[in-house]
């Protein structure tokens, strides 16, 4: 007997690299908001594959293709443990984010490695991937891809609110989707604290012993993209032209830049965000104690902790969601959030091969 529902794993790795987030999503074929994540984890990549998708934007074409297919390999196997591990019997596709390596809309490049046909091979299964390529084609940014399902799964906040490598938000004005990325943040956080041997910030607790740099500050706040109107979207080639030189004309200790970086993200938001708003904050920067009083300063607003479970996987939720759009042939793209000529349904399917 059928019950409706659609059974689903959504894979995300974010510029940050965090590791994989692998969530398994059962969801009404219809009544999108009825949905649960039945099983979801966090895959940490070792640092061989950490170095290597660090160092994926100074490859040339061929080594691009090398490593989509190993990645795509690396993918399938990771699925297939957690398959195996969670005793997943029903599976009716994977939809995968893939890794952004390459993200220049406006010349019209995006890349996301994680060869689909690899992935699907090995588990088996059909795989629904590359989100963003037809949306660039069409003339749009390629991203935020998340805001569709902010709309269709969280219509009851005023603000969604992204804090992942980068800050993006969404949110509803004159009844169409208005979304974009905001700033950098987990992607320069994490690279200062690397420096002195942590992945994280915990908490923001180095950052809160700091001291404001204001001329920095300024600087930052300054930054050209800041003025531009949406949409618009940011990838890592814009953080190492724009932030990291930056940062580092500054012989300062990374206390003060974690501090003065902290600050520069919460006054973005809160340029952002209308006072007394109800926001919903997901992503890693969420666990950011710090950073979220900063936010709750600027934003004027009191924010209330979502569940751990969506701050880790909202986005692997999503993706799930953006598959079950593009399985259904149904709008998961749009055009006000990207800015394409167009709605569309965007995604390409894969199947086993024999």
């Amino acid at each position: 007997m059928r019950d409706n529902y659609i059974y689903c794993i959504g894979l995300m790795s974010g510029t940050s690299l965090d590791g994989i987030d692998l969530a398994y999503i059962k969801m009404h074929e219809n009544l999108y908001g009825d949905f649960k994540i039945i099983q979801a984890d966090t895959v940490s990549y070792s640092n061989e594959w950490k170095n290597k998708l660090q160092e994926a934007i100074n490859y040339d074409k061929k080594d691009l293709q090398i490593l989509d297919v190993d990645y795509g390999k690396f993918l399938g196997k990771t699925l297939n443990d957690f398959i195996r591990e969670h005793r997943i019997s029903k599976l009716d596709f994977i939809a995968s984010h893939g890794h952004t390596i390459l993200h220049q809309p406006e010349v019209g490049i995006t890349l996301q490695i994680g060869n689909g046909q690899e992935i699907s091979n090995i588990t088996k299964k059909e795989v629904v991937c590359d989100f963003r390529t037809q949306d660039v084609a069409l003339g749009g940014q390629g991203a935020p891809l998340v805001p569709i399902g902010d709309r269709l799964l969280f219509a009851d906040y005023d603000y969604c609110l992204n804090l992942g490598g980068f800050a993006n938000t969404s949110y509803e004005e004159n009844k169409r989707r208005i979304a974009f990325d905001i700033c950098p943040v987990n992607i320069v956080l994490n690279y200062y604290t690397r420096k002195i041997g942590l992945e994280y910030d915990n908490e923001g607790k180095i950052a809160s012993e700091g001291k404001i740099n204001v001329e920095l500050l300024r600087r930052l706040n300054e930054l050209s993209f800041y003025q531009d109107t949406p949409p618009k979207s940011l990838g890592l080639e814009w953080v190492h032209e724009n932030i990291f030189p930056l940062i580092n004309q500054y012989e300062v200790d990374i206390h003060t830049v974690l501090r003065t970086f902290v600050e520069h993200v919460a006054m973005q938001i809160g340029n952002v965000v209308k006072k007394e708003a109800t926001i919903l904050v997901t992503g890693g920067g969420a666990f950011n104690t710090f950073l979220m009083k900063r936010i709750e300063f600027f934003a004027q607003t009191k924010i209330k902790q979502a569940s751990t479970e969506l701050i880790d996987y909202k986005e692997a939720l999503i993706f799930a969601l953006l598959g079950v759009l593009k399985v259904q042939n149904k709008i998961n793209c749009l055009q006000s959030v990207t800015g394409a000529k167009k709605d569309h349904s965007s995604g390409k399917n894969f199947y086993p091969q024999k």
